[in-house]
């Protein structure tokens, strides 16, 4: 008896239409659920493989507007989020952790705009300090919807970093770098002069609705390394 269709299977499937122009550049394929049907498969199944080819730059998808085959196809860049314990752990350093607030409160429009048009009035605003040697390492300010974690998930001894990367799955997100200069309440936290040239990093996830949206302030002397 032949099992579920893996998404491996839809995928290599898709792959041919499209390299058979089938379904041709630029051309809408058809939905999730229609594929699903056609094929046999759950429409999960179809999700995971359109993911697949979308992350390698073959199809194009846009929230209510469908998926396309892409005109000029271009390897994307695939981002994993990294655990901040692990990430000092790896370093050789002892990692520390401490809860600072964590409310439920209404979103500021700024963070909304990036979310999207779905984003809960309220969310849960987590702030939490990173430590390194029992040094000031990351100040982590984070929005997160309710709906994802809701008020029995607790964050007192797992950071929200930690405990997402480890249970959600994203479909899209965005990454922003940014210059920032130490308010004096950041500054009492990090162990820096106010004023001080910080790093940050902003970082949104969502799947079918928004997950969070974090900002990372990393202590004075930190740097990112990365392989390309």
């Amino acid at each position: 008896m032949q099992g579920p269709l893996r998404w491996q299977t839809v995928r290599d499937e898709a792959l041919r239409r499209i390299r058979n122009h089938e379904w041709p550049a630029g051309e809408r394929i058809p939905d999730e659920v229609d594929l699903a049907e056609e094929l046999g498969c759950a429409r999960a199944t179809v999700n995971r493989a359109l993911r697949d080819l979308a992350d390698s730059g073959l199809l194009e998808r846009r929230r209510r507007g469908g998926t396309t085959v892409t005109l000029n196809p271009v390897r994307k860049a695939v981002f994993s989020i990294p655990i901040i314990r692990k990430d000092i752990e790896a370093r050789g350093q002892t990692a520390g952790y401490r809860l600072l607030s964590d409310t439920l409160a209404p979103v500021p429009a700024e963070i909304a705009a990036v979310l999207g048009a779905d984003t809960p009035f309220e969310m849960r605003h987590i702030m939490a300090i990173h430590t390194t040697d029992d040094a000031p390492f990351c100040l982590e300010d984070r929005w997160l919807n309710p709906e994802i974690a809701g008020a029995e998930v607790t964050f007192d001894a797992l950071s929200a970093n930690e405990w997402l990367v480890q249970t959600q799955s994203f479909s899209s997100g965005t990454l922003c770098f940014l210059a920032l200069n130490a308010e004096p309440a950041q500054a009492a936290l990090l162990g820096c002069a106010p004023g001080a040239a910080l790093l940050g990093l902003d970082r949104t996830t969502r799947n079918e609705h928004p997950i969070t949206a974090v900002r990372l302030i990393y202590a004075p002397g930190h740097r990112v390394e990365t392989a390309l």
